[in-house]
């Protein structure tokens, strides 16, 4: 596919040609585990459904061609890509991980992956003495989730990369709350790049699925070795679904940019509501780096459509949680329905209580996945649901 191309044509084609042998346009579903090889050792490129799969191959390329990278690891599942990062380091080593981190990733650091001699310090990856003072002799890897989940708050990709070239570490980026038509990590110096596909690349509410995406040829010899070895692959089917919906990704990227936008500012005007949080703002702390950062493919600012605000307490988010009805409470984001979720019981119930409340992930914090519904529609369940 022509890299001169623009991400909308990219969206639609990158990875795909029609099929050679009946001429359909669309990738098929390669509902197959294994292939006939015409001798030991000579086959048409895929050997065992685990190692590859054509449905598989596609995906991969199309979401590394709109992040700007060369190859591309699907996984059965986000954290599964994640968990591939570790194989990235080995027994002894130590990464330095973004503090208010998504809760399923720090579960998966702190409680799995601990018990292999891996060690973690958890920093405010915005502030960068305080990632210089997290380097230690051993440390390998920065692991940074921007904008996070679920405060919003946001890393200077740019500058991290760096410093972490300076000190030989490798950067990984969780992309997932941007997708690449609002951020593209690798553009921006990180090393990696890392998705839950299951949100807005397949914005559906139908697929569990991740991906890594890198540019490097040993980084990426290395993940296809793990992305075999430990087999944590997607379905055919799965492949085929998330690629059907990055077709319409920059449709619905620019929907859910508008709609959150509208749904801040109606939060922000509320007098129950305590604070908003979303980098769209011209109040959050971090907006100006937002504008840098956070671009469409044809420089526009763009912030996502999540939201978090808080309410004051848990008796007050909970009359919210139950007065929405067109917003479904509901884990997970970034399909094209609005949800609404209350992270400290829900996303975030692994962290300790006392490190949600330094981050801010209160009883009284909510957060929504702001969908493509129409605005008014929206904006009228929330009023309702904070009038009660």
């Amino acid at each position: 596919m022509n890299k001169q191309l623009n991400f909308a044509t990219q969206a639609v084609h990158a990875g795909q040609q029609p099929d050679p042998a009946t001429g359909a346009i669309i990738t098929p579903i390669f509902q197959t585990s294994t292939f006939v090889q015409e001798a030991p050792g000579v086959h048409k490129g895929y050997e065992y459904g685990r190692t590859g799969n054509p449905t598989r191959t596609a995906l991969e390329a199309n979401i590394a061609a709109l992040e700007k990278g060369r190859f591309g690891f699907a996984f059965g599942s986000g954290t599964a890509a994640v968990s591939a990062l570790m194989g990235l380091v080995k027994q002894g080593d130590h990464i330095i991980v973004t503090h208010n981190v998504y809760g399923g990733t720090y579960r998966l650091f702190q409680q799995v992956m601990t018990d292999y001699g891996l060690t973690y310090s958890f920093v405010d990856t915005s502030q960068p003495e305080d990632v210089a003072a997290a380097v230690q002799d051993n440390t390998k890897m920065v692991f940074v989730e921007t904008p996070t989940n679920p405060m919003l708050n946001l890393t200077d990709i740019r500058q991290l990369s760096l410093f972490c070239k300076q000190k030989e570490l490798l950067l990984a980026v969780d992309n997932t709350f941007m997708s690449p038509y609002f951020q593209r990590p690798l553009e921006l110096g990180a090393d990696i790049v890392v998705h839950s596909s299951t949100k807005y690349l397949n914005g559906h509410s139908d697929v569990i699925n991740g991906i890594v995406i890198v540019r490097d040829d040993a980084l990426a010899q290395r993940l296809a070795f793990i992305q075999n070895a430990v087999g944590a692959v997607p379905s055919p089917f799965d492949c085929w679904l998330v690629l059907r919906a990055t077709k319409t990704l920059h449709l619905r990227m620019k929907q859910h940019h508008l709609n959150a936008m509208e749904a801040a500012q109606f939060l922000v005007a509320h007098k129950k509501v305590q604070a908003v949080y979303y980098p769209g703002l011209e109040t959050h702390p971090q907006h100006e780096l937002a504008k840098r950062q956070q671009l469409d493919p044809y420089g526009n600012p763009g912030y996502g459509g999540m939201i978090s605000f808080e309410m004051g307490s848990w008796d007050r988010a909970r009359a919210v949680l139950a007065g929405v009805s067109l917003f479904a409470l509901a884990e997970s984001l970034g399909s094209v329905e609005s949800l609404i979720s209350h992270p400290a019981s829900m996303t975030h119930a692994s962290v300790p209580q006392a490190d949600r409340n330094k981050l801010g992930v209160t009883d009284g914090l909510v957060r929504i996945s702001v969908g493509i519904e129409e605005i008014g529609d929206l904006l009228a369940d929330l009023s309702a649901a904070l009038e009660k």
